[in-house]
């Protein structure tokens, strides 16, 4: 039961099927490479959803999958039970390979959507993903923990877009340092 828990999880899977939209008010960035963004990123803060909940030192692992699509590994400490868990899903493009729009499944045909609003685009080193509408929100970064300044930039742009910052749940990162 935990593990379709997870299946459903982290960063990147809005539950709801055909859910790829992207908030009225929000854009996805411009100018993407999915080169530069493969590899592993630490989730720092994210809004609260059951497919999450109790999960500690979240990360996701994305890499090439052989059609051209993305391998996505979602992996989290499982608190009360006290045990890793781990989910593999896939993603698209869902405009073109240079806007960060995206939709992730981690089960049969069902997607949600992995907006990327906000972007290091110098160093690829920080990233803030959306899903269709501003309940979803997540931001990531290379390691495990951020730069102050910068998650609190990117705490107030979300603001700004009218996601419920208050909500955000800061994810404890201590077994990835």
């Amino acid at each position: 039961m935990l593990k379709l828990k997870f299946s459903l999880t982290a960063l990147f899977v809005i539950f709801l099927a055909g859910c790829v939209g992207i908030p009225d008010n929000v854009e996805a960035i411009n100018d993407f490479e999915l080169e530069r963004y493969l590899g592993r990123w630490y989730e720092i803060a994210r809004l609260d959803h059951s497919f999450e909940r109790g999960l500690s030192n979240v990360s996701a692992d994305y890499s090439m999958r052989d059609d051209g699509g993305v391998k996505v590994i979602n992996r989290g400490f499982n608190d009360e039970e006290k045990k890793w868990e781990e989910a593999e899903g896939k993603a698209f493009f869902v405009e073109t390979p240079d806007v960060g729009r995206l939709k992730v499944s981690f089960f049969g045909p069902f997607y949600g959507g992995y907006n990327i609003i906000e972007l290091d685009k110098e160093n690829y080193s920080f990233s803030m993903v959306c899903g269709p509408d501003t309940d979803y929100l997540w931001i990531l970064s290379r390691t495990p923990k951020m730069d102050e300044t910068i998650l609190i930039e990117l705490v107030n742009y979300a603001s700004k877009l009218r996601f419920d910052t208050s909500e955000l749940i800061f994810v404890d990162q201590s077994m990835n340092e």
